[in-house]
């Protein structure tokens, strides 16, 4: 049986993740920062939960040591957005606010998928999958929200560095913009809903190669600029 961990699983592209996933017969790691709260996937059933900070390396590590077997496919997906776009903007910018936005984004990501890459160098799919933005692609010029935006440009440029170790593990990485997805973050205006983005994040995910120099992919498999 194929299994996957997914962290950020309690709303939203996480969620509906850890639903598609259960509903395709894996075996769903779904790991979030309040897992008995989390009404809507305590009710998806069959699925192991697991509490995750991943603000804080310790409790990342612990689910490593706590989860002791193969790993097919990894998503990191926690993320958050950050402050109001006021205090995102030049002259006016929150540098707490901005530390914690890449506590999450980029620190806390990336050391999940270090401390996960035994568990995918032991399954048979062997698929990292990062969750960053368009908002991320320096040649993205709408501005605003600078504390978003460059969590996830660090976050693309870590995963991108650290490639060419991952292919030689025969791990195939992946970094994805989502879309504007119906969610908490995107909100009810957005573009898609979370089962399309999931539906296609999942066919992109499959079908990732090992290569040394991932694209930065849609979840419709547009290639974007980095």
């Amino acid at each position: 049986m194929s299994s996957v961990l997914i962290t950020g699983a309690n709303r939203g592209i996480g969620l509906e993740f850890a639903r598609q996933y259960a509903a395709s017969g894996w075996t769903v790691h779904a790991a979030c920062r309040q897992p008995h709260s989390a009404g809507e996937l305590n009710a998806l059933g069959g699925i192991r939960l697991h509490e995750i900070d991943v603000t804080d390396h310790n409790s990342i590590d612990a689910l490593a040591a706590k989860i002791d077997e193969p790993i097919d496919v990894v998503i990191a997906n926690a993320g958050v957005m950050g402050p109001r776009s006021d205090q995102q903007s030049f002259g006016s910018f929150d540098y707490e606010a901005w530390r914690a936005v890449m506590e999450v984004n980029l620190y806390g990501t990336v050391h999940t998928c270090e401390a996960f890459t035994p568990h995918l160098e032991k399954g048979d799919q062997k698929k990292l999958a990062v969750l960053s933005s368009k908002m991320g692609s320096i040649a993205d010029t709408s501005g605003g929200l600078a504390h978003y935006r460059t969590s996830k440009t660090a976050l693309n440029m870590a995963i991108m560095a650290s490639a060419a170790g991952l292919a030689q593990k025969g791990i195939a990485a992946g970094i994805f913009h989502p879309g504007w997805v119906q969610t908490d973050m995107g909100g009810p205006s957005a573009l898609i809903t979370t089962e399309e983005c999931v539906t296609g994040l999942r066919q992109q995910i499959a079908g990732l190669p090992v290569t040394a120099k991932p694209d930065f992919l849609t979840f419709d498999g547009e290639v974007l600029s980095w």
